[in-house]
């Protein structure tokens, strides 16, 4: 059984101490590709590092995460061109909008978003969205760049059936995290709803830890948790699940 992590920051500092034996734990539970999304420039070494250490497994995405969208987000949009142009990515991500924090930089964070959609059209890149508070303003600037080449996935999904559906017109898929596995967390009572050929896993570690692990640093080795949620709810075995998602996953990424 191969599973497939599609969004985690294994390159954060909250796994300095410990990196590789998170890495093993999760790899010894089948846990086999992890697709890393980039923050900002700041962290393109760390992942970099990351892929060299464990090229089998890691796969890398290059982008401006929306809370890093600050005053210099032209020159950090730069950097990012710079590398798509450089290498080999498997998605821009991770893009989008969030409004959680601060709404300050509203503005730039739209024009960072359309700008990265328009790179990832450029490279033929799925893209990865981060939406927080912020689901109006991500659908506008997704209609705007609607057309031929446009799909990803709309990571860490939290909205309700009808937003999912909207997300799904986009040609994107649902990232399926930890929340799914929240008392509060409300997805799990319409997913199943949504067909399985829709959805992919991730654990966005070291955040969103799922049930029990909730409030404690995530990992990848968690989203075995999630597996046994979304098989649960799609009344399936966990390998089908696993089978399913590792392909939808292939199906996005390329490989």
């Amino acid at each position: 059984m191969i599973i497939t992590d599609t969004h985690t920051h294994l390159y954060s500092e909250a796994f300095d101490e410990d990196r590789d034996k998170a890495i093993q734990r999760a790899l010894q539970k089948g846990v086999r590709r992890f697709f890393i999304p980039a923050i900002d420039s700041t962290y393109t070494q760390r992942m970099l590092d990351l892929e060299a250490r464990y090229p089998k497994n890691i796969f890398l995405m290059m982008g401006l995460h929306p809370t890093h969208v600050k005053e210099n987000f032209r020159e950090e949009l730069e950097h990012v061109e710079d590398m798509l142009s450089s290498r080999k990515f498997y998605a821009v991500g991770e893009i989008g909008i969030d409004l959680y924090w601060e709404k300050k930089f509203l503005c730039q964070q739209q024009e960072a978003f359309a700008a990265q959609i328009q790179l990832a059209k450029q490279y033929d890149l799925p893209i990865v969205i981060h939406c927080r508070d912020a689901f109006d303003e991500v659908f506008e600037v997704l209609e705007s760049e609607k057309g031929d080449g446009l799909r990803g996935i709309f990571h860490c999904f939290t909205g309700d059936l009808q937003q999912a559906e909207k997300a799904l017109s986009y040609n994107m898929k649902l990232g399926i995290g930890g929340v799914v596995t929240f008392k509060n967390g409300k997805i799990d009572r319409f997913l199943s709803e949504i067909g399985l050929e829709h959805i992919v896993l991730e654990t966005d570690a070291p955040y969103l830890a799922p049930a029990p692990y909730r409030g404690k640093r995530n990992e990848s080795l968690y989203i075995t948790n999630v597996l046994d949620k979304v098989a649960e709810i799609y009344k399936k075995d966990v390998s089908e699940v696993a089978k399913i998602t590792t392909n939808n996953s292939i199906t996005v990424f390329g490989c």
